[in-house]
């Protein structure tokens, strides 16, 4: 049985929730909602300390960190591989990811988010302005890499989703709902919108479980 533990607009979870759905895995979710702060809970620190989502439990293991699951679910279950097999394209499908997962998302999570109104007195207007700025850093250098890239097609690398993808996906989907200006990223948008219309990818995308 594979549990994970989720928050639906989570960036982080909704890339494992589309590696778990490439590899057509069964899984049940059990939300963790953030801005209830549950994952600040006694039972949930001990299972992951750092008070994060995602948290994988697979049989007697508990896994967190997104990339981490990734790599742990490709390596399990190798149908399906999340990454290109050549050993240049797989560094460089993990380089986007960390381009993405390391360098933007961090700067743009809730906790950061909320740090700046809450702690630092930033008004809406300047908290969205700091997530763009860093949208727009991380994006022009995914478009220029992406754009010059001989093996960008359907997906960043050929006509299959890889983690590349599994990372850029909810990146673009967060760029839309603050507002972010993505006109300048037609490769990007490109891609993402192959990865719209494929349906692990429709099977992940955030959906507010007590709607």
């Amino acid at each position: 049985m594979i549990q994970l533990y989720d928050y639906y607009r989570s960036t982080a979870c909704f890339r494992v929730r589309i590696a778990l759905n490439l590899k057509a895995l069964d899984y049940k979710i059990i939300p963790v909602n953030l801005l209830k702060s549950e994952q600040s809970r006694e039972e949930y620190l001990a299972m992951n300390p750092q008070g994060l989502v995602p948290t994988l439990k697979h049989d007697d293991k508990t896994i967190s960190q997104s990339l981490a699951i990734i790599e742990y679910l490709d390596e399990i279950y190798p149908d399906t591989s999340l990454f290109p097999k050549d050993a240049f394209l797989k560094a460089e499908a993990r380089a986007i990811a960390l381009m993405i997962a390391a360098d933007m998302h961090p700067l743009n999570n809730i906790g950061v988010l909320q740090f700046l109104t809450k702690n630092l007195d930033l008004s809406e207007d300047q908290k969205n302005k700091w997530y763009a700025q860093w949208i727009a850093k991380g994006f022009t250098a995914l478009e220029k890499k992406l754009s010059a890239f001989q093996h960008t097609d359907a997906f960043c690398f050929g006509d299959t989703p890889t983690i590349a993808d599994i990372c850029l996906a909810p990146q673009m989907y967060n760029a839309r709902r603050f507002s972010c200006d993505i006109s300048a990223y037609p490769t990007l948008i490109k891609i993402d919108a192959h990865c719209q219309k494929h349906p692990a990818f429709i099977k992940a995308w955030p959906n507010d479980p007590s709607a």
